[in-house]
């Protein structure tokens, strides 16, 4: 058997066990890794148990559901996240399936009986578009997290400014508003800036960090970022010693809490 040249999975999928293990056969002393499939239902469990699975090859005609609805359902549970490149075979070169097959995405087609070395040199092809869709797909949700942190650097920014435009809150104010929520606030939030505080006092009720976004008007990263830096400044090591702190029905262990 020649050396692995491919870290992709293929899956093969035929109703005819010959068929499947000869292709398998062929394309592992290729350097492939295949995952044999015997129906079209067996090919959807081992597709969604395996992330590594990116070329099929599929006969057309199969009992249950032919190849064509086998991809358009693959193509569901692979979502936008993940890219495959699929191949059809079939024994029939009906130009109508043809058509169907091409207009639901798959790639190519190969007629039976099989030339191995042909269907070789078109998995390669696959394989090296599959590649480019992949960095497609990688280069995607890199953008979108670099949009999250904009946008959260952003939210940052404007609170920031919003902080040096207002005096800040004097201990006794700080105090005052706790007071009016019915919670001591122990003295180590004094150094808390008034957005800070907010997101604290939130935490103290238990809500989680969308609630708290959807409170104040900022993104769920930032809330994130500024849950962050109150347990920086508080010196505490998670939420729930946080909302400790701030519960009304708790001083005994809010003392212990914030004692240093």
């Amino acid at each position: 058997m020649n050396k692995l040249t491919s870290s992709v999975k293929v899956l093969v999928v035929d109703d005819q066990p010959l068929i499947v293990e000869e292709l398998c056969e062929f394309l592992e002393s290729s350097g492939y890794r295949c995952v044999p499939c015997e129906s079209s239902q067996q090919a959807l469990k081992r597709f969604s148990e395996d992330a590594e699975i990116g070329l099929v090859l599929c006969d057309l005609h199969m009992p249950e559901m032919d190849g064509i609805e086998l991809v358009q359902a693959l193509q569901r549970v692979a979502g936008k996240a993940r890219a495959f490149e699929a191949i059809m075979l079939t024994g029939r070169a009906d130009k109508q399936d043809v058509i169907k097959a091409l207009r639901a995405g798959i790639a190519d087609y190969y007629q039976k009986p099989i030339n191995l070395e042909e269907l070789l040199e078109g998995l390669q092809r696959q394989e090296a578009a599959l590649a480019d869709r992949q960095k497609s797909v990688h280069l995607g949700n890199l953008n979108q997290k670099l949009q999250y942190l904009s946008d959260s650097i952003n939210d940052l920014y404007q609170d920031l400014d919003k902080v040096r435009r207002s005096p800040a809150p004097a201990s006794s104010e700080v105090e005052g508003e706790a007071a009016a929520e019915g919670v001591e606030m122990p003295a180590i939030f004094n150094q808390l800036s008034p957005r800070q505080l907010d997101v604290a006092r939130l935490v103290g009720k238990g809500q989680t960090n969308y609630q708290i976004a959807c409170e104040l008007g900022i993104t769920e990263n930032t809330v994130k970022l500024y849950v962050s830096q109150v347990l920086r400044l508080t010196h505490m090591h998670n939420r729930t010693q946080l909302a400790l702190a701030l519960s009304p029905n708790n001083s005994a262990m809010r003392q212990r809490v914030t004692a240093h």
